[in-house]
């Protein structure tokens, strides 16, 4: 265990470096050395004291650098945000979420590719209503994914700041929604004692790092720091892009089989059958419960019933055309089509 907490004290310190260069993805380096020494469900608390204490530590080295003119306009947004996104997580899948911000992530690619001078033409003041649009988008990722770190690097990189600035605003801006957080994560329960001094290790390490990070800064170029940057949130997307598609596939139980020369895509309990014909085109089919048949043809299927063993209804979509029905009716293991 001691050797454990010493590997989490001292991963803490580098991944918070890398955070505060990169602008983010110290929880990618943390979540495994806390998923070793804690239940999953309360590893977010753990990781949120250390990240609300970073951002506070940030603030005290870096308060003179703050843009207040992003803080004003970002963090009033951003709380409203959180606690809605907090609220929704039990409604809202957030695999799907994240997947979407893994694609975000990607988008970033051809930005590693720029020169420098390209990046400087490209940079401009936000206006005033486009900030408070990225600060509660900010804040409900972040109640809901409980992350936002590398998503919205590329605002502050794109808003021309100097790297001392985006580690400071990144920093008082967030304070508040890890808060929020922890305030959330405590009253429903998620936290253990062994969680809590485990974050509390956490949090010196990230008073470490922050007060050592301020001599690391001086020694990377404005154009390498961007370029970390960019590349962090690149590679941030590809690690999350195949992590979530293999929850989604796993939990939805998504899979594609070929069969009787027709794909078949399987989402969670539905079918989807794709069919192509050069005098029909492209047809989607679904199965269907006979209670989702239209009021004509539940005549037909309750006249069809009692002459068959086993009917089998589908849903055929076609482009341009009004959705049809196929009864697949089988009696003795002969199969009859009827179509409506």
């Amino acid at each position: 265990m001691i050797l454990k907490i010493v590997l989490l004290f001292s991963g803490t310190i580098f991944a918070f470096w890398i955070s505060a260069i990169c602008g983010g993805g110290a929880s990618l380096i943390l979540i495994p050395i806390l998923n070793l020494l804690l239940p999953s469900s309360v590893v977010p608390f753990s990781l949120t004291i250390g990240t609300f204490t970073s951002s506070v530590s940030r603030i005290a080295v870096f308060k003179k650098h703050i843009n207040w003119k992003i803080f004003f306009w970002f963090v009033p947004f951003s709380i409203p945000a959180v606690l809605l996104g907090a609220f929704l997580i039990k409604y809202v899948n957030p695999n799907y979420l994240q997947l979407v911000v893994a694609l975000f992530l990607l988008a970033n690619l051809p930005q590693l590719f720029k020169t420098q001078k390209t990046e400087e033409k490209e940079e401009k003041p936000y206006p005033k209503f486009l900030l408070a649009l990225i600060g509660f988008s900010a804040g409900f990722v972040s109640g809901i994914t409980g992350a936002i770190g590398l998503l919205f690097n590329r605002f502050y990189l794109k808003f021309g700041l100097k790297k001392e600035e985006i580690v400071a605003t990144r920093a008082a801006n967030e304070v508040f929604l890890h808060l929020i957080k922890l305030v959330i994560y405590i009253s429903l329960g998620l936290y253990s004692n062994m969680a809590l001094w485990l974050g509390l290790t956490i949090a010196v390490a990230t008073i470490i790092s922050s007060y050592t990070v301020k001599y690391i800064l001086p020694y990377l170029s404005e154009n390498l720091f961007r370029k970390i940057g960019y590349g962090a949130m690149v590679l941030s997307g590809i690690i999350l892009m195949i992590g979530t598609s293999d929850k989604i596939i796993q939990e939805d139980r998504i899979g594609v089989a070929r069969v009787n020369h027709e794909s078949i895509i399987a989402w969670r309990n539905t079918d989807l059958v794709i069919e192509f014909a050069f005098d029909d085109g492209l047809e989607i089919e679904r199965s269907i419960h006979h209670t989702e048949l239209p009021a004509h043809l539940k005549a037909k299927y309750d006249t069809l019933k009692d002459h068959y063993d086993v009917i089998h209804l589908e849903k055929v979509f076609t482009f341009r055309k009004e959705p049809s029905y196929e009864f697949y009716c089988y009696k003795d293991n002969q199969l009859t089509k009827f179509e409506s």
